[in-house]
């Protein structure tokens, strides 16, 4: 049993901050390229003639089965090879196809590059992650993570604005075809920046092979050895329910809550950007916090926010669009979605050894993706179909109310993965590691 070991870094430099930003830069970009479809929606179903299941299997099934897949794979090729080179290769490629998408003249045209974009872009977190890990000691991990994660609020937001301020000049094909030039142009500045080397304790005690026996016998490997690990996988699984179904949520503001769809989609993106960037580093800085002074998983913390939120969620899904706790409402659904990243992948890299890091990441990423979101997209939209065919007033907000439901269930599981944290993370380190 072989087992190498590096000293973890003991600071944080500049250069490790400015590396991070470009990382949430490109993850920004990310996400306004995975949400411009949604974020489009009341322009693309109606000129497409698309039903809301045809839509919800772009934005769910035909894009998240080839990305949650690829992920898998690409996290575990992203512990072996150059990752800065991986993520220029998968930026690249997705930008490509996302301006060939401005073009779709329907439903298969739309489809056929969707599935590809999701190859490309399940590169990104898996070997961004990694490197985080790499470049960011423990005590500030979760908050290095977080700030990564805002990519995410940040990008959904920026779709809304593109929406709201690109869309009268560009048309909607036009900015899919901007969006594909500049990742075309950022993923040629990442050939430039150079690999980080791995300074975390590094050990050949796993299967180290690509192959999908291989991935397999880690991960089980890997979950037996921490409970944790698994609950942790498994709320953010239920967890991302909601996140699914969430993709109907321009045409629920439009069909029942009366909004104009570019006024809504500029509210939406204030919202996002604010309530989510601000969740990313309560989640981030709260995680860390929570864990030095208690000891306790950050899993704990996001169970907690989530328990005060509850409330607030569900009067969301109830309340008319001309009432201040619908605009609080969609604040704190983005709140939340932040502050769930940096607890939950952040505990992820603090229960695995280095070299498995990138795997298990992409795995994470496979289960909210096609478990989570892409069960919660595809089921709302045959939902939202079944409720119209039944006579059903108000089809988008029952669908969303069943989904908000749903998701609370994951707050046991947190609850379960912080409480058994500390004794996990010992035991990993004692079976992986070996201190110098």
């Amino acid at each position: 049993m072989t087992r190498t070991v590096q000293g973890e870094v003991a600071s944080v430099r500049g250069r490790d901050v400015g590396f991070l930003l470009f990382l949430t830069f490109l993850n920004v970009i990310n996400y306004i390229d995975r949400q411009l479809l949604a974020a489009f929606a009341n322009w693309i179903v109606p000129e497409l003639e698309l039903s809301n299941t045809q839509f919800g299997l772009l934005t769910g099934l035909i894009f998240i089965f080839f990305y949650a897949i690829m992920g898998l794979f690409m996290g575990a090729l992203a512990d072996r090879v150059n990752r800065t080179r991986l993520i220029a290769f998968g930026l690249g490629f997705w930008s490509i196809l996302t301006a060939v998408s401005g073009a779709a003249r329907g439903f298969v045209s739309l489809a056929i590059p969707r599935m590809f974009i999701g190859v490309g872009e399940s590169i990104l977190t898996p070997a961004s992650v990694s490197l985080i890990g790499d470049r960011f000691p423990e005590r500030w991990r979760g908050l290095a993570v977080g700030v990564f994660g805002t990519g995410v609020p940040i990008g959904i937001a920026g779709s809304m604005f593109i929406v709201a301020y690109l869309e009268p000049y560009l048309g909607w094909r036009g900015c899919f075809y901007a969006l594909g030039g500049l990742g075309v142009v950022l993923a040629m500045m990442m050939l430039l920046i150079k690999e980080t080397p791995r300074h975390q304790v590094i050990t050949h005690t796993l299967e180290t092979g690509i192959s999908l026996p291989a991935i397999i016998k880690t991960l089980k490997t890997l979950i037996a050895a921490s409970p944790a690990l698994g609950y942790t996988v498994l709320g953010s699984i239920i967890f991302a329910f909601v996140l699914g179904a969430g993709t109907f949520e321009q045409l629920w503001f439009v069909e029942e809550r009366g909004f104009d769809r570019t006024e809504v989609a500029r509210i939406t993106a204030w919202m996002a950007i604010s309530g989510g960037v601000i969740g990313n580093f309560i989640g981030g800085v709260g995680g860390d916090l929570f864990l030095r002074w208690t000891g306790i998983g950050r899993p704990t913390f996001l169970a907690l926010v989530m328990i005060i939120l509850a409330p607030i969620n569900i009067a969301y899904r109830l309340v008319d669009g001309d009432s201040i706790w619908f605009l609080i409402g969609i604040f704190s659904v983005f709140f939340q979605l932040g502050c769930f990243y940096g607890p939950a992948f952040a505990t992820i890299q603090d229960l695995v050894p280095a070299n498995a890091r990138g795997m298990m990441t992409g795995f994470l990423v496979l289960m909210i993706q096609l478990a989570g979101v892409g069960i919660g997209v595809t089921s709302g939209g045959v939902l939202i179909d079944w409720l119209q065919s039944s006579g059903n007033d108000s089809p988008y907000s029952t669908a969303l109310f069943i989904f908000t439901l749903i998701s609370l269930i994951s707050i046991p599981l947190f609850l379960m993965a912080g409480h058994r944290f500390e004794r996990d993370r010992q035991a990993v380190q004692a079976q992986y590691s070996e201190k110098a």
